[in-house]
Order: C-alpha cells, then structure tokens, then sequence
C-alpha cells in the first residue's frame, strides 16, 4: 500500500474517531492523535499548549490555535505575534521544565529538535513528538495538519489550509516540468552541503517532480553513513561543477539561525559555481533558509518554500 494511502487511512481513522465524537457531541476525554512514535491518547481540545516544535507551532498559528508556551526563539519572523503573546520555555534542545510546569499544560507538542526530550516532558503532562521525517514529508506534514485540526475542532481551517496547498503544489509542480535538473545545497559559512532525495529538503525533488543533478557516488559504506544522509553530504565545489545543475536551490544555514557568517552568495561566488548553467543563466534560488530550515515541515513553511521556487523559476530562462 503506498505511503499515502496509509497516511490518509490512519488520519481517517484518528480523525473519524474524533469526528464522530463532535457529531455526536460526546467528544472523548482521550482521543487518539497520530504521532511519530504511533497513535497516542491526548486530551481532548487541550486548552493550554505547550508546544517546542517550530513546524507545529506554523501549522498551529495557522489554524489560530492559541499556544500557551513557547521556546525563547523560534527563528521565524512569521510567528512573531504568537511568540509574543506565549510564555517562553526554553529552547529547541533545552526547555525549561520549571516554566512548563507553571503553566499547567494539557498537552506538550514536542518534534524534531526536542524530540529527545519526549519522555522527561511526560513526567510534566501528556507530551506528544510529532516530528516530521524521510521522503514522505508532505504527506506526513499534511497528516499533521489533519490531525491538529481534528484536535482542536478546526478541522474545516484545516481542508481549506491543506487545498490551498495542493493547488499551490500543482502550479509549481507545472512550472518546474521540463525546466532542467536541480541541486539543493545548504551552506554554513564556507562550508557545503547537498540534499537529494532521501534527505530532510528532498521533499522538494519528490513532491515537485524536480529531476536530481547529482554525480554518481558509491553506496554508503556504513550504516552510520547512511543513517547520515538525511542530514545532507558534504561537498565540494568541484562537486557542484562536476553536477552541473541547470537550478542550484541554495538554503543559508548561518542566515536561518541569525549568525553573521559569509552569505551563502559569497560562498558560492567562485569559478567552479559560477561555470554551471545554473549560475550562467541567473537560475540561482535562494530559499527563506529559517523557513525551510527551522520549520520545516509546517504548513505555512512549506507553501512558503513553493513560492520560492516558482518566483525563481519564473525568473529563470
């Protein structure tokens, strides 16, 4: 069965049990949400959250879904007005579980970055990891979004927001067919990295139908190494020559977490990068790098990364 015929039974089925609650208005105390560690029971429509995802906290402000506490940064200027109006509790990786506490919360929306801290939240309330992975990104970033709804009684929010989508998807899917073969780099600094596939940013490849530039690598040789992919693969320049791509989509590590490092632009301005079609016909894209990198996996993030792409493609020749 494909992935997304499972996804969309497992929503239906977590969101049925919900539905039919509200139908009969005997909603239940412990509804089912489907995470990624499985279907887990949380409290019905938790009226204060607590939530340490940033791509939750998008799809969340999304469905003006109120949040209780948030971390101390989320990186994304877009949620500035939920920040402001949420008590801050730490950070991404270290949340402060005496503030959290204080709150009294229902529910904990943990994922990606503090998703090692699923189980010490738990000692504090019902704490969920709803972290994004894999290939199947949309797909799953799409379940997320069902669910929140469901949970939260927003679940026609949640169809509007999840068909704008797939009619924003369908008109860059369009605009990218035929147009060439793509690589996505993220830089820090000097450094480089690419992302195919396989990887946290391959969503773009799958999804959009965008052909590879990729050079030929051996399998990974370890475990390790492939358990790595996903994080993307350091490269060189002459690696970007030897792809060639005809669109280079460029995420700036440094600009998303607001350190004042070389711009990607500076780092990728050399004759290596600057010899390929992409560079040569102005086919460059630079992406919202804290939107892709930060929330990755939110709603508002990644219909935000699709206006990226089809402004530079349809800047491009």
């Amino acid at each position: 069965m494909a992935n997304w015929t499972r996804l969309q039974l497992t929503a239906a089925l977590v969101l049925g049990l919900v539905g039919a609650a509200a139908a009969n208005d005997d909603r239940p105390e412990t509804p089912l949400l489907d995470t990624a560690r499985g279907a887990q029971a949380v409290p019905s429509q938790p009226q204060a959250l607590v939530v340490l995802d940033v791509a939750a906290a998008d799809t969340l402000a999304a469905l003006d879904v109120p949040m209780a506490g948030l971390p101390s940064r989320l990186y994304v200027d877009y949620l500035n007005a939920e920040q402001a109006q949420a008590t801050p509790v730490g950070t991404l990786f270290e949340p402060d579980f005496e503030a959290i506490a204080l709150l009294g919360p229902d529910l904990i929306i943990a994922g990606g970055r503090s998703s090692a801290q699923v189980d010490a939240l738990s000692e504090i309330a019902p704490t969920v990891d709803m972290t994004i992975w894999g290939a199947d990104h949309v797909d799953i970033a799409l379940s997320r979004l069902r669910s929140y709804g469901a949970l939260m009684g927003r679940s026609a929010q949640a169809a509007t927001l999840e068909a704008a989508f797939l009619a924003k998807l369908e008109s860059t899917r369009a605009a990218v067919a035929d147009r060439g073969r793509a690589l996505i780099v993220m830089t820090n600094g000097p450094k480089v990295t690419t992302y195919g596939r396989e990887s946290r940013f391959g969503w773009i490849h799958n999804a959009l139908n965008l052909p590879e530039a990729v050079v030929e690598q051996p399998a990974a040789a370890t475990a390790e190494a492939a358990e790595a992919a996903p994080h993307g693969e350091a490269i060189s320049f002459e690696y970007i020559a030897e792809a060639n791509p005809d669109w280079l989509i460029v995420v700036d590590r440094a600009s998303a977490i607001g350190q004042d490092n070389q711009a990607a632009a500076a780092t990728l301005d050399n004759p290596l990068v600057t010899g390929t079609e992409a560079w040569k016909k102005g086919q460059v894209i630079y992406l919202n790098s804290a939107s892709i990198y930060i929330a990755g996996g939110g709603i508002q993030s990644m219909t935000a990364t699709l206006e990226d792409i089809l402004a530079g493609f349809a800047r491009g020749g």
